[in-house]
């Protein structure tokens, strides 16, 4: 389990290779400039709640991953993430499209 880390104080745990999406689908949108909410549910051990972080160009983020290899990225969840980060409620987890093809982490950045 990788962590993503914000301003230092909060700390969410994600599998790696949905970080790996997170970490692009959030960068991309933090070099266009754009402000947003991320919402991830909180494990049951803290409450079962939900955390909701205002993510800006200014914000202090910081990606842990567990493994040392970066994962294959899907195009299709990397879209379907695009698409539900520029809704109005901001980006949260959705589940990965099956029988989409992956991608190497380099063919996916271009």
């Amino acid at each position: 389990m990788g962590k993503f880390i914000y301003n230092d104080r909060i700390r969410a745990e994600f599998e790696d290779r949905l970080l790996a999406h997170l970490q692009l689908v959030i960068t991309t949108k933090l070099r266009r400039g754009e402000a947003f909410t991320f919402m991830w549910r909180n494990d049951q051990s803290l409450g079962d709640g939900r955390q909701v972080v205002w993510l800006h160009p200014g914000a202090d983020l910081n990606w842990q991953y567990f493994g040392s290899r970066q994962p294959s990225l899907n195009p299709a969840w990397l879209d379907a993430l695009s698409h539900v980060a520029n809704s109005p409620s901001g980006l949260y987890v959705i589940p990965e499209p099956q029988g989409s093809a992956t991608r190497a982490p380099s063919e996916a950045m271009e």
